[in-house]
């Protein structure tokens, strides 16, 4: 086995460890990462477009927007990247990651070449991205409970509010 070979197995993601350690279901795994794809898809055509223009803000934000674009195929689909050497390292490391690390990563990505030039091109072309990011910070909230377990909290709530207010009652003198 080359060295290579043994590098690629050493960075492949161990699906059942990172779905068990996030919570996450493999449609909304899938749902994240085919947002992140048209995510980057999003910023690379509004990032190329922002590019032509005089205005040098416009031109940083349409090379941040590539920027991103690239890093999110290189983290949420490296068989986009297979002639990049690095590419399936940068994608296991990335999804070793906790959701909510995700998410502030790509919300907070997504928001500075809309800082740089606020213009309709920068906010369209982010906003995939964005949502992508949204999308992983619902994830890090975990799951809704259940209407049973609230159905308790709430009988044991308006439970110990009728003992304080009979307590109260009681301890008066009439």
């Amino acid at each position: 086995m080359s060295s290579q070979d043994e590098q690629l197995q050493a960075a492949a993601p161990e699906p059942a460890a990172s779905s068990a350690e996030d919570g996450m279901t493999w449609w909304y795994r899938w749902l994240c990462r085919i947002a992140g794809v048209l995510g980057g898809l999003s910023c690379a055509f509004a990032g190329l477009w922002n590019c032509v223009t005089i205005n040098p803000l416009n031109i940083a934000a349409g090379v941040w927007m590539m920027l991103n674009a690239f890093v999110l195929f290189l983290c949420e689909a490296p068989f986009c990247c297979q002639f990049i050497e690095f590419a399936n390292a940068v994608s296991a490391k990335a999804d070793k990651l906790r959701p909510w690390q995700k998410a502030a990563f790509y919300c907070g990505m997504a928001v500075f070449p809309v800082v740089l030039s606020l213009t309709l091109t920068t906010l369209f072309g982010n906003a995939i991205a964005f949502a992508t990011g949204v999308l992983y910070g619902l994830s890090a909230l975990g799951k809704k409970g259940d209407a049973i377990s609230y159905a308790r909290i709430h009988q044991q709530q308006k439970q110990m509010d009728e003992e304080k207010l009979t307590g109260t009652l009681e301890g008066q003198p009439l």
